[in-house]
């Protein structure tokens, strides 16, 4: 059983992952926004644009004014709902898709320095985590901030 204290560990240690992984992204044109909501659109598709600011966590005018530059800068296209006329759907294009793939890429060369500096041991308790890791994922992904 769980207790509040591992809970706070592990809420602590994912706040120093995240930084650290923010500390050694190569820099790009991309706000950390911009380049998740493109990672969203790769991932699952097509998205209506009212869906996608709350992920995202930003008003839905912050939200249209984003995709309008991903769209200017050729990273994001818009269409109408086949289903509702009305309502505007966002994809990704592949120069969007070059992007995120860029961005990861340099992400994972960077990390790979750093994982290179530790112990195999723990090297591999990291890679057999990462099921239950991805399992964690899915789960935050699909929790909604209300």
């Amino acid at each position: 059983m769980r207790t509040p204290n591992e809970d706070a560990a592990v809420a602590t240690t994912f706040e120093r992952l995240y930084a650290g992984l923010r500390r050694i992204t190569p820099r790009s044109e991309l706000s950390l926004t911009a380049a998740s909501t493109l990672a969203r659109l790769e991932r699952s598709g097509p998205h209506r644009l009212c869906e996608l600011h709350g992920p995202e966590g930003v008003t839905q005018p912050a939200m249209t004014q984003l995709v309008t530059r991903l769209e200017r800068d050729g990273l994001a296209s818009r269409g109408s709902d086949p289903a509702d006329g009305r309502a505007v759907v966002v994809g990704i294009t592949d120069a969007g898709r070059d992007a995120v793939a860029k961005r990861r890429a340099g992400r994972a060369e960077a990390l790979a320095e750093v994982l290179n500096r530790l112990p195999e041991a723990d090297r591999a308790a990291i890679v057999a985590a990462l099921p239950a890791l991805d399992r964690l994922n899915d789960l935050l992904m699909d929790t909604r901030k209300d």
